[in-house]
């Protein structure tokens, strides 16, 4: 007798656990963001077809090219720069925050660690620390003042940030070219930083150091985000900021501690592209390979979600990485890769009004569904009347 209960609770447990399986499978494949990558892997497919490549041999160039035995630590190397990015403006992007001035805090990250390296009196493993922090502080600093002109003078943080990276970058390719100039060298590049002020490689590899403290990053952005009440602060504010208003969140307070955070991961990523190869600061080596929007295409491309974010940089740098692959096995122009890239942002666009048609035509269905039951109930109450009308009828009769 007491075992029917038990295979009952069982059999009710095993049925939920298959519908909420089933729901997130279904979520899962009408998801935006799967059909955005979709749809633009099927519109590179007949860009290849256009240009008479074969879209399997393209495409296993890529995967190949950047995961293969042979390019895997080009990968690692680049993805800490697209990684170390994207992290850096999901941050702020959580919260509906969009930082555009990851070049300006990217470069001053950098410089400040090369003076910080070239010039501190202090051991090299000491100087290391040293230049790392010197160049996350710089980042924060100058991302805090694009959000200063936000909350003391109104100025749109879109705005500010964007503008205020201009002055940044050139700065920084002034003191490249004539103060910290390497003398008797054509490049605008600075001094090589001094004998052991360098992030240790990992292994026989380019890859260096620079790579676990990004992944620490990620994992502490995971951790805050999901974990803490700040991290339920952040959400809140992207979700409602008018709600998070009413609740007592402090918007300007807010936005000032995120974009400090954001420069400070920027600044970092700066300051490892200059402690690893070449060991210096060269004019333009941070910002010609687009970190910055390729990170701010991953962040948007995973609505700024922490394991998202890493995901979908990993994906932008394979394609990054993959294209130059791609170029030597079928001569389809690298560039086919960027196209790609724009491709996402303009299917992610269209997101908003994917997600509200899809809302439509489910609320029609769940609509059209309640009028068939009522109309059903309807009937068969319609039914149970006349059964009950013909019986008195039969009994009057009868009687």
């Amino acid at each position: 007798m007491s075992t029917l209960p038990t295979r009952t609770t069982r059999t009710t447990r095993t049925t939920r656990t298959v519908q909420t399986t089933r729901a997130a499978l279904t979520s899962a494949l009408r998801s935006p963001v799967l059909i955005s990558v979709a749809g633009t892997l099927l519109i590179g497919v007949l860009l290849l077809a256009a240009t008479g490549a074969d879209r399997f041999t393209a495409y296993g160039a890529v995967l190949s090219g950047s995961l293969g035995p042979d390019g895997i630590g080009a990968t690692l190397t680049t993805g800490t720069s697209v990684l170390g990015m994207a992290l850096a403006l999901s941050v702020p992007l959580r919260a509906g925050l969009i930082n555009l001035g990851g070049d300006g805090q990217l470069v001053l990250g950098g410089l400040a660690a090369t003076v910080t390296g070239l010039y501190a009196p202090l051991p090299a493993p000491l100087t290391v620390v040293v230049s790392l922090l010197a160049g996350m502080a710089a980042g924060a600093a100058y991302a805090v003042l694009a959000a200063v002109y936000e909350t003391r003078l109104g100025v749109p943080l879109l705005v500010s940030s964007l503008l205020l990276s201009y002055p940044a970058v050139s700065f920084a390719s002034y003191m490249a070219r004539y103060p910290l100039k390497e003398p008797g060298s054509s490049l605008p590049q600075t001094r090589r930083l001094p004998e052991g002020v360098a992030l240790p490689a990992l292994g026989s590899t380019t890859v260096t150091a620079g790579l676990l403290l990004v992944v620490a990053a990620a994992a502490v952005h995971f951790f805050v985000d999901t974990r803490t009440s700040a991290g339920y602060e952040v959400r809140m504010t992207g979700l409602g900021p008018r709600f998070a208003a009413y609740a007592g969140v402090d918007r300007a307070r807010l936005t000032l501690r995120l974009m400090g955070t954001s420069g400070a991961v920027a600044g970092l990523v700066g300051a490892i592209g200059t402690l690893s190869f070449p060991h210096r600061f060269l004019d333009g080596a941070l910002t010609a390979p687009g970190y910055t929007w390729t990170g701010l295409t991953a962040a948007l491309l995973a609505n700024a979600a922490p394991l998202g974010t890493v995901l979908a940089a990993l994906f932008f740098t394979v394609l990054q990485v993959g294209g130059l692959s791609m170029e030597r096995a079928t001569e389809v122009p690298r560039e086919l890769t960027q196209v790609l890239h724009a491709l996402v942002i303009v299917l992610l666009a269209s997101r908003p009004r994917m997600t509200r048609r899809t809302g439509r035509r489910t609320e029609d269905a769940d609509t059209s569904s309640e009028s068939e039951g009522s109309a059903e109930n309807e009937g068969n109450a319609e039914n149970d009347i006349n059964a009950e009308n013909e019986n008195k009828n039969k009994n009057v009769k009868v009687a």
